[in-house]
């Protein structure tokens, strides 16, 4: 099966799309296909990737982010799609790039990606906790129409968690599929354990070796709610000695460092790229804490479960939906003190039961990077049959 991605956010100096993008190509090679990625650049060609190739279609940099370049020339689009006749038909975004696969005049089966919920983002983040997140929605009909009316021009829209795709039933859009994403279980078990990693941590965090420890890793944004979190720390250290490390970077960074300075044991660790301290920090730590309740799916909640740790999550978005009460405590987006009495309860739970209970829930509800794309060229070859 050949198919075609029209990626309007694929850079080759890119972050979260690129890294996906060189999954499903090399998945794709190694499944038996051919992945075609069409991505705006600095000029028009092709190259090889991974198994598969990029077609560049030339655009100018975009103004906020020179790495990456604007998909405005929607006849050489056509024409790539024309020259690569592919058997199935991908529109990444709910811009540019999903309008031309839309309005591709050929027969092809095509599927709409919607790996992004923009209202649950930005109006949620900000107004929802002063006005229901029910009426956020219908002030923002106009977004669902406009979303509406570009995907029920596709055969299927793929979103990567179940709640994303009745969020999207609720607004119209029918044919709305899952499909999880993965992650490299390899790299994450409970065995990782380190008296040691946890020790130093909580010394970053300026607390007693016998204080709890907990995790967040997350990118410095407000959909993220880290001002939450770190909210929550200064109220459980009224009442007892608990450590949060940060880990990530952002554009927030410098507004959350002023926020965590005045709080007592929080430490923010900045970005770290190796993935097996990561899991050794996992492992080490009483309880993930987590505050967005807006993403497609929860990575880091799903390398949490398969570290066997329990999780502090709120009671909406992908993380959520990977959890349950046997190793979760739960709470309001944005509640900091619900957030600190969520912690306080996981806490005085036994740490051994919730550490099972994570494992055994991450063992019929986390799959691996490979299973993604192995369900995801599924669905694209039933809907070729159909």
């Amino acid at each position: 099966m050949k198919i075609l991605d029209v990626n309007e956010f694929y850079a080759e100096r890119g972050g979260g799309v690129r890294t996906y993008v060189h999954a499903k190509l090399e998945a794709a090679h190694r499944e038996g296909h051919q992945m075609v990625i069409v991505a705006p650049g600095p000029e028009a060609g092709e190259t090889p990737r991974l198994g598969g190739k990029i077609v560049w279609v030339q655009g100018p940099p975009m103004p906020v982010d020179p790495r990456y370049f604007v998909l405005y020339r929607e006849q050489a689009v056509r024409a790539i799609i024309d020259a690569e006749a592919p058997d199935v038909l991908e529109g990444s975004s709910p811009w540019t790039a999903g309008w031309f696969a839309a309005r591709y005049p050929g027969k092809v089966p095509r599927a709409f990606i919607y790996h992004q919920d923009p209202v649950a983002v930005y109006p949620h983040t900000f107004l929802d906790r002063w006005i229901p997140a029910a009426s956020i929605d219908r002030l923002c009909a106009p977004y669902w129409a406009y979303v509406r009316r570009l995907a029920n021009q596709f055969d299927r829209t793929v979103v990567a968690g179940e709640w994303l795709a009745e969020r999207l039933r609720s607004f119209g859009i029918s044919q709305a599929i899952t499909v999880p994403f993965g992650i490299d279980r390899s790299l994450f078990s409970p065995e990782l354990q380190s008296e040691s990693v946890r020790r130093d941590l909580l010394t970053r965090c300026g607390v007693s070796p016998g204080a709890a420890l907990l995790v967040a890793v997350s990118r410095h944004h407000p959909e993220k709610r880290l001002a939450t979190l770190i909210s929550a720390m200064a109220t459980l250290n009224k009442t007892r000695e608990v450590g949060l490390v940060v880990f990530g970077d952002g554009p927030f960074r410098r507004r959350y460092e002023r926020l965590a300075r005045d709080v007592k044991g929080v430490h923010l660790a900045g970005f770290v790229s190796d993935r097996a301290w990561i899991a050794q920090c996992l492992a080490s730590a009483d309880a993930l804490l987590h505050g967005s309740a807006a993403e497609t799916f929860g990575f880091v909640v799903a390398e949490a479960l398969c570290s066997g740790t329990p999780a502090v999550v709120p009671n909406r978005g992908g993380a959520f939906e990977l959890v349950d009460a046997s190793c979760a405590e739960i709470y309001e987006p944005g509640d900091s003190q619900g957030c600190a009495e969520a912690v306080i309860r996981l806490l005085s739970r036994d740490r051994r039961t919730l550490g099972a209970a994570a494992l055994k829930l991450a063992e019929g509800r986390v799959i691996t990077q490979n299973e993604h794309f192995v369900r995801l060229f599924a669905a694209y070859q039933g809907l070729a049959r159909e």
